[in-house]
C-alpha cells in the first residue's frame, strides 16, 4: 500500500468516524443547549479556531460551503457565543465523546502511534484549518480523548489538501460537489443555490484532484512503513465496525 493509497483508503473510517462523533445525540443536545442551530454550530465549531474573523476568511478556510451559507453560520452563532468558545466547547466534548465511545478499543494504544505519527508529519502551508486545530491544546490526556481529536486531525488535513486539490484542478468547490456522488443533493446541503453546472463534462477533471488530494495526503502517510499503512487502515476500518458505521 502506498503512502497516496493509505491516505485514500483511510479516508472513509476517518469520515464514518467524524460523523459518529457529529451526529451523537449528546453532541446534538449540548449545541442546543448554547442556543445554537445546527448549522451555526457547525460552522462555529469547524472554524471557530481561526478566532474573530470575517465570515469571507471563514468561506475562505472551509472551501466547500456556499459563502453565504458560511457567513448565516457564523453571524448567528457570533450573537449568543464567540465562535472561538464555540470551538473550545466542541473540542471539550470530543475528548468527552473518545473517552466514551473510543476508551475500550482493544487496539487504542497503536492506534494512537500511528496516528499521531501521521498528524505530525504534515506540513500546514495552505491548511489553514488544520494549522489551527493541531494549536489547540487538548484538554484531556486520556487514551480515547487523544484518538478523538486525532482522528479528527487527520480528516481534517484531508479535507484541507481536498480543497487545494480541487482548486488546482480548476474546478470551484461548487463544480467539485456537483461532479461527485452526492450531485445536487450535496450542493443543497452545502448552502448552494440553483443553477447548478452540467456534472458531465468536469467529471474526469474531479478524478484529476481526488488523485492529487490523495498524493497531496500521502506525504504524511510516508512516515510510516507499508506493513504500518495497512495496520493503520485496518484499525480505522475496524474502530468504525465497532461503532456500526
Amino acid at each position: 500500500m502506498t503512502p497516496e493509497q493509505a491516505a485514500a483508503n483511510a479516508r472513509p473510517g476517518l469520515t464514518s468516524l467524524v460523523g459518529a462523533f457529529a451526529e451523537s445525540p449528546q453532541t446534538l443536545r449540548r449545541a442546543r443547549l448554547m442556543g445554537l442551530s445546527g448549522w451555526a454550530y457547525h460552522v462555529s465549531a469547524r472554524a471557530g479556531v481561526l478566532g474573530d474573523v470575517r465570515p469571507e476568511t471563514v468561506a475562505a478556510a472551509i472551501g466547500f460551503i456556499a459563502p453565504e451559507a458560511v457567513t448565516d453560520g457564523w453571524e448567528a452563532a457570533a450573537k449568543t457565543t464567540p465562535p472561538v468558545e464555540v470551538a473550545t466547547w466542541h473540542l471539550h466534548e470530543l475528548c468527552r465523546w473518545g473517552v466514551d465511545q473510543l476508551g475500550g478499543f482493544p487496539r487504542l494504544t497503536r492506534l494512537l502511534d500511528l496516528s499521531k505519527r501521521v498528524v505530525s508529519a504534515v506540513d500546514c502551508a495552505g491548511l489553514t484549518l488544520f494549522a489551527a486545530w493541531r494549536a489547540m491544546p487538548v484538554p484531556d490526556t486520556s487514551p480515547g480523548a487523544q484518538a478523538a481529536v486525532l482522528l479528527h486531525l487527520m480528516h481534517e488535513h484531508w479535507l484541507g489538501v481536498h480543497v487545494v486539490a480541487v482548486r488546482a484542478s480548476g474546478l470551484t468547490p461548487l463544480q467539485a460537489i456537483i461532479a461527485g456522488p452526492e450531485g445536487e443533493t450535496g450542493a443543497v446541503a452545502f448552502g448552494w443555490q440553483p443553477p447548478y453546472p452540467p456534472a458531465g463534462p468536469i467529471v474526469r477533471r474531479l478524478m484529476w484532484a481526488e488523485s492529487v488530494a490523495g498524493s497531496l495526503a500521502g506525504q504524511a502517510y510516508a512516515t510510516l512503513d507499508r506493513a504500518e499503512r495497512i495496520e493503520l487502515v485496518g484499525l480505522l476500518e475496524s474502530l468504525s465496525h465497532r461503532l456500526g458505521r
